[in-house]
């Protein structure tokens, strides 16, 4: 692909096409392209990317789309929170914000601006920011044709797992749109993938199901596994639900058919990063392998594995440890990261996460080093259990029987919950102010 290559903003023009459903009544296209205009009016002209803090997803959207087309780049940070966007703004001259007010303004005023529904191909049209799960966020930017490549995929994924392969297809996220996930399965899809998205970012069951309930079917649910999990747990009823989408942790095959009961729709869980988009899925209450999408590659190392892909500048390296099995399948065996040594002794984290869940009472498990770059020291091994009808001792005399003393927990704190962020990951530094806390 040339240089020069441009590629379209919207997968379908049609200008009565579903774009979105706000307020209790679908978005058109057209309606959706004057709202873009309106903002493109009051965008900064001299400006290189966008901040965009929107929480409406209706309001993002249209902001996105707007930045896109006056060719600023969309700075996604991994929390609103006042001094996490202040280190983004700084590192990025030329940047400005942009919330739910600022769009809200711009909507008050109707502009025939022009709209460039035509994007250059190599435009870096977003930087992604890691959660910190694992220490300092890091970034990420994003080709058109990248996001783009991988979309396609996720569009294709989904329309596979539903029945009627004609209709509208609206999508209703419980994952925050900043987040890579969250923008690529109810931002990317309604422009790129022909589908429309719900405005609402719902969390409670109830909250959820009245959402849902509002939108035509087929419906599709993006969600994680913290908010399947209480669905699952939860009283309230739910309407029919044609596909579930899963991302950010892995989920259990129990936990997957139990969703899959109570909405009754299909569940595709998507395996991606913030650094290579989804790049595989997999029908995880059905079964236990990852399926490739089409054109990608794996490269197993030892320090992790490379990803091909033709929608990449380039391969790009995840710490994750897979099998390579046939037709393009594998399974995921840990993490680089995951391992540590102890006096020449050698354990997996989450091989000790999956002991702690595994006994009877523990309903939640963190477990983690406090201080990995230690030298000199014995590099100790700590865990935030929930575990309400044990104590700590208990917990750690069970787990000694398939764990060596050596990489035993210690501490190892009974907690409430666990210290998650909105997405359900666990920072690194909200697991260290925990263990502060006790």
């Amino acid at each position: 692909m040339s240089a020069a290559a441009t590629l379209p903003l919207f997968v379908s023009a049609d200008p009565q096409r579903p774009i979105a459903w706000r307020r209790g009544a679908p978005v058109l296209l057209a309606e959706f392209q004057s709202h873009v205009a309106s903002v493109v009016h009051r965008l900064p002209k001299q400006a290189a990317a966008m901040i965009n803090l929107c929480e409406d997803r209706y309001r993002f959207l249209v902001a996105y789309a707007a930045a896109l087309s006056v060719g600023h780049t969309v700075l996604l940070p991994s929390s609103r929170a006042e001094q996490v966007v202040a280190d983004v703004e700084k590192a990025n001259a030329g940047s400005y914000r942009i919330d739910d007010p600022a769009v809200d303004a711009a909507l008050e005023q109707p502009s025939a601006a022009a709209v460039n529904t035509r994007i250059p191909a190599d435009m870096t049209v977003m930087v992604g920011y890691t959660s910190g799960s694992t220490g300092q966020p890091k970034t990420f930017p994003k080709l058109l044709r990248s996001v783009n490549g991988s979309n396609a995929r996720n569009a294709a994924s989904i329309r596979a797992a539903i029945a009627d392969k004609t209709s509208s297809v609206w999508v209703l996220a419980t994952v925050p749109p900043q987040h890579m996930y969250g923008m690529e399965m109810s931002v990317l899809l309604p422009l790129a993938g022909d589908m429309a998205v719900h405005a609402g970012r719902p969390l409670f069951p109830a909250d959820i199901a009245a959402a849902l309930a509002e939108l035509p079917r087929p419906r599709v649910l993006v969600s994680t596994p913290v908010h399947l999990r209480a669905i699952v747990g939860s009283e309230q009823e739910f309407p029919q639900v044609d596909v579930i989408v899963s991302a950010t942790a892995p989920l259990d095959q129990p936990l997957a058919a139990a969703v899959t009961a109570k909405l009754g729709g299909e569940l595709v869980e998507m395996f991606g990063s913030t650094e290579t988009c989804v790049f595989a899925s997999r029908l995880t209450a059905k079964e236990d392998q990852w399926r490739l999408y089409e054109g990608v590659r794996l490269e197993p190392r030892t320090d992790g594995t490379l990803v091909h892909a033709p929608w990449f500048v380039e391969p790009v390296l995840l710490q994750d440890i897979v099998e390579l099995l046939p037709n393009d399948r594998f399974m995921v065996r840990g993490r680089s990261s995951d391992m540590i040594e102890v006096a020449g002794k050698r354990a997996s984290l989450s091989d000790i996460t999956r002991r702690l869940l595994a006994i009877e009472g523990v309903q939640e498990a963190a477990v983690f080093q406090p201080d990995p770059d230690a030298v000199g020291t014995i590099r100790r091994v700590a865990a935030l259990v929930v575990a309400p009808n044990l104590t700590s001792r208990e917990v750690l005399d069970r787990l000694a029987a398939g764990v060596d003393s050596a990489f035993l927990p210690r501490p190892l704190l009974i907690v409430d919950k666990l210290p998650r962020n909105e997405l359900g990951k666990l920072p690194r530094e909200n697991l260290l102010r925990a263990l502060r806390r006790e």
